[in-house]
Formats: structure tokens, C-alpha cells, sequence
């Protein structure tokens, strides 16, 4: 789900570079050290899993986790996406420096919209709001992306064929993918490492037992 170089407008391109620059900013507002480790763990995790790609038009398929990234890290996702997927245009090309901004932005949304809908249900299972904020994580990367072709060139949109609708149909099986492994990684990390969920999410659970 990474665009490549060359594909959007300059608009487009300056517009969500500007808008990354400030989702990055917030993140590293107040950044404590004993944050950095799990930045870091994720921030990796990401790099390597979304290495993972079937080229489909001006974008991949992938597993993105931004469900998985914004549950764990909350607001400092952006910071950790933009890291790695910088890391990835550089040593891989996969993706590019003059889309960065997009690329980062179309995965820090999902993932902030997703943690406050993870920690919006009090009373759930950890697998239940897992599964529900990685699910929810995929179409609104998908809609972001779609949204940023459109206001790029709608001939994107022409065709039975067109690269907007292989790009839906090729995410659909995602949306499930990432629902069940976002549910089960949180799950894991609740039984295994709890102190990589918010705090917050700890001391809910703590109350409830």
C-alpha cells in the first residue's frame, strides 16, 4: 500500500507532507526515553512485515498494521510509521522520498482512529477491540489512498479494470487478515508483555480481574 515516486500531484505531495510533518511533531512532543524501545520494536516489526508486497498499479498490497501500530503505540505511531517507512525508501525503494509524507499520513490516520476506537470499549476483550481496530485500520488506509489518486488524476477511476477498483478488490482479504492477527498479536502482548499495551489498558485489566 505504498505509492510510488512520481505518482501524485505536487499538491498532493506538499499538502501531506506538511500534514505528516505535523502528526511526526506531536508524536515527539513529550517523547520520554523509556518510550523509545517500544518505538523502536514497532517501528521495526513494520519495516520488515510491510516489506512484504504484491505490486497492484501505483501501489502495493500489503500487511500495513496500523491497527496493530496505533493500539500499541497510540500517538506515537506516526513517528514510528514515518521511520520506517523512510528506512524502506532508502534501502529498498519500496515506496519514495517525494510520497513519504503521503505514505506516512495514509497510515497514521488509520492507526490513531483505531486506538481511540480500541480504548473507546471498555469491558470487551482485548481480542474482540483488537480484531475490530485492525479491521477498521484497513479500508480508511484504503479510503486515504483512494482519496489521494483521486485528487491526483480520476483516470484512475476509469475502466472495470481501473487501478481504484483492483486496489479495493485486492485489499478486501486483508481486511480480515489484519482484523484476526491484530486481535491475537494484542492478545499475545497482553498474556506475554503487558507492559508494551498502554497503561491505561493495564490497569483497565487489573480492575476487571
Amino acid at each position: 500500500m505504498h505509492i510510488a515516486d512520481g505518482v501524485l500531484s505536487l499538491p498532493v505531495v506538499v499538502t501531506t507532507f506538511g500534514a505528516t510533518a505535523v502528526a511526526v511533531g506531536n508524536s515527539i512532543k513529550g517523547i520520554e526515553e523509556e518510550d523509545i524501545p517500544k518505538i523502536s520494536l514497532m517501528a521495526g516489526g513494520f519495516f520488515a512485515v510491510s516489506l512484504i508486497n504484491i505490486p497492484v498499479g501505483p501501489s502495493t498490497i500489503h500487511p500495513i498494521f496500523a491497527g496493530l501500530m496505533g493500539v500499541v503505540l497510540g500517538k506515537r505511531a506516526p513517528l514510528a510509521l514515518f521511520v520506517g517507512l523512510l528506512l524502506q525508501a532508502i534501502l529498498f525503494q519500496h515506496g519514495g522520498l517525494t510520497t513519504l509524507g503521503a505514505n506516512t499520513f495514509m497510515l497514521a490516520v488509520p492507526a490513531i482512529i483505531s486506538h481511540k476506537i480500541y480504548h473507546s470499549m471498555v469491558g470487551r476483550s482485548t481480542f474482540f477491540k483488537g480484531t475490530l481496530a485492525g479491521g477498521v485500520a484497513v479500508p480508511i488506509t484504503i479510503l486515504i489512498l483512494i482519496s489521494l489518486l483521486l485528487l491526483t488524476d480520476l483516470r484512475f477511476t476509469e475502466g472495470t479494470f481501473s487501478t481504484i477498483n483492483i486496489l479495493i478488490i485486492g485489499h478486501l482479504p486483508l481486511i480480515i487478515i489484519e482484523a484476526l492477527v491484530t486481535g491475537s498479536a494484542l492478545k499475545l502482548i497482553e498474556q506475554t508483555k503487558p507492559e508494551l499495551l498502554p497503561v491505561r489498558e493495564v490497569k483497565e485489566n487489573v480492575q476487571n480481574y
